[in-house]
């Protein structure tokens, strides 16, 4: 069962965070990096699943800065206070934020990080900046805008070949162009990992799923 805690970034700021522990002894963490949605339902189940897999995990909230508990579902109205807030994202702030949880997940060993949509740009920048993180994970994150970063961890990314809000090709470019980036595409849309949106493809969800905890496995061990 997972709980709220507290976490200090560098620049004294103080976020929240769900976290979940295993059932035993941690194999390892995993710091999960939210949408735009904020540390809602969707994200807390992936927290409680990677738990049940035997990590220790958390989930820093890091619209925080714009508004505290900020949490709402995925329907049209939920979605354009989700871009709002967006407008007045600062990702460079959010990089410390996930390193504090970084920083927290480190009682339960190696540290991954595991990213959806804004989280996964943001694991993306993790994987560049963030000293001590182990691996990253993208899922459908958008990094044309930070192709220049260069990883320092083992980064496995996931898309769908739908995705209209994501030029996939260009993601697939920027992966070949690096050692250490595999680079996997599925016939489906943007958000096709989260199962209460619209976009959720079963089958691409469940591979991608298993990748990502062969991935972990192998570089969290």
């Amino acid at each position: 069962m997972g709980d709220w805690i507290k976490l200090k970034a560098n620049d004294g700021f103080e976020l929240s965070a769900w976290r979940e522990a295993p059932a035993g002894k941690p194999r390892g963490a995993v710091v999960v990096v939210q949408e735009i949605f904020g540390v809602n339902h969707h994200i807390r189940s992936i927290v409680h699943r990677f738990a049940a897999s035997g990590y220790l995990a958390i989930a820093p909230a890091l619209f925080d800065r714009q508004e505290p508990g900020f949490d709402v579902g995925y329907d049209d109205a939920s979605r354009a206070k989700g871009f709002a807030l967006m407008g007045k994202f600062d990702r460079a702030l959010a990089i410390g934020d996930v390193a504090a949880a970084i920083a927290a997940a480190r009682e339960g060993g190696k540290v991954a990080v595991v990213g959806f949509c804004l989280g996964g740009a943001l694991a993306w920048g993790a994987s560049a900046h963030v000293p001590g993180l182990d691996a990253a994970v993208s899922y459908y994150g958008n990094i044309t805008s930070i192709k220049d970063f260069e990883p320092k961890t083992p980064v496995q990314m996931h898309y769908g070949e739908k995705d209209a809000h994501i030029p996939v090709d260009e993601v697939r470019e920027i992966a070949a162009g690096r050692a250490g980036v595999e680079f996997h595409a599925y016939p489906a849309d943007h958000g096709f990992g989260c199962d209460e949106r619209g976009a959720f493809d079963a089958e691409s969800s469940t591979i991608a799923w298993g990748r990502t905890i062969e991935f972990l496995a192998k570089h969290l061990r």
